[in-house]
């Protein structure tokens, strides 16, 4: 399909720079496909009476590492400023990360990470092994292991978008305001943001309602901010991320939906693990491994019923997404009539709870 079908234009003021407070407080907008009204406004604290007993809320419990890091190229006496975003460990000691700028960095060059107090430890290194397109590199830390990861927690920041991260600095807040509620396994460098809004409270509620909660994990990458440069969606590449669903987590969604509850996922990310682990029955199998697997109108979905998601980019392949479990044309009305009404946009913004166009089900 042609790229720019998915573009729609967004006032600069609608994009979030803060989460709403109470994190339950955020807006939520109800899409209905086939059902009148098409389109509700309510907030997430309504999500509660929004699910059914017999419904399961799919979570992603993956960690935000801080994936942010400032370094020096050195080349003799030569130095030049690198900027890297950790995107996909590969082993112990080294890890994908897309680097500005890219250019300057040639492969078995070292770039060297410090800190600025006296008291900091020794500085950390990457020794660059492999250059790829889209500024990505492959870089072999000098440390591995838990030492690699006690010292990213360090050395490294909290890897805000850059639609945030450009318009304000990054605090001490965002450590806690850029991690949700379920993050317990370290490996992503973006947040499942629908996750964000969620509070000990909303949870208790729901499963008060009877609905059961379910985690699976996605490590997200920093690939999920990267823009689609291709004017078709054919000729886009996905970068894979890690993925997990347990047998215990499988086992439990498939009586869920023999009993004729919902698969409700928090997130693309939970639907998109979801999805790679569904066989063409809709049967979810246990899933371990990597995935890029990519959704874009005419995708058949075979696990998930509802979508909980935030607000997504232009010409982004989350659009895309959200437009294949709704429609197109349902996702441009929507996202029409949450700019006009103010909504908040983005990983910090409101959200929308989408059901399922009837074309896009198996």
């Amino acid at each position: 399909m042609r790229v720019d079908l998915f573009d729609f234009k967004l006032p600069p003021d609608r994009i979030a720079l803060r989460p709403a407070e109470p994190r339950d407080a955020a807006r939520l907008l109800v899409v209905r496909p086939s059902a009148a009204p098409m389109l509700e406004d309510r907030t997430i604290a309504n999500l509660r009476n929004l699910l059914q007993a017999g419904d399961v809320l799919v979570v992603n419990d993956t960690r935000v590492i801080p994936a942010s890091l400032e370094g020096t190229r050195l080349r003799g006496e030569a130095e030049a400023h690198i900027h890297v975003t950790l995107h996909k460990r590969e082993s112990d000691s080294s890890w994908r990360a897309f680097v500005k700028p890219a250019k300057k960095l040639k492969i078995g060059e070292t770039i060297v990470f410090t800190a600025n107090a006296d008291a900091d430890p020794a500085p950390l290194h990457a020794e660059v092994r492999e250059k790829s397109g889209e500024g990505e590199v492959l870089l072999a830390f000098s440390l591995e292991g838990t030492a690699l990861d006690e010292a990213l927690e360090h050395f490294g920041q909290m890897p805000l978008p850059p639609y945030i991260a450009g318009k304000r600095a990054i605090d001490a807040r965002d450590a806690e305001d850029y991690q949700t509620l379920f993050a317990a396994r370290s490996g992503a460098v973006a947040a499942p943001t629908a996750s964000l809004h969620f509070t000990p409270a909303l949870i208790a509620a729901i499963e008060a309602q009877g609905v059961n909660i379910c985690r699976v994990t996605l490590h997200v990458g920093a690939g999920t901010f990267l823009p689609v440069k291709a004017e078709d969606t054919e000729q886009h590449r996905m970068h894979a991320e890690w993925g997990e669903v347990s047998a215990e987590a499988a086992e439990t969604l498939n009586k869920v939906r023999a009993a004729g509850g919902r698969i409700v996922a928090a997130g693309t990310t939970s639907l998109r693990i979801l999805e790679s682990a569904a066989a063409p029955s809709g049967e979810v199998r246990a899933f371990k491994g990597d995935t890029s697997i990519f959704i874009t109108p005419g995708y058949k979905f075979r696990a998930v019923d509802l979508l909980l998601t935030n607000f997504h980019l232009p010409r982004s392949t989350l659009f895309m997404l959200v437009s294949a479990f709704s429609g197109l044309d349902v996702m441009r009305s929507a996202y029409s009539h949450a700019i006009a009404s103010h909504y908040r946009f983005y990983s910090y913004g409101d959200a929308c709870l989408l059901h399922r166009a009837p074309e896009a089900g198996v």
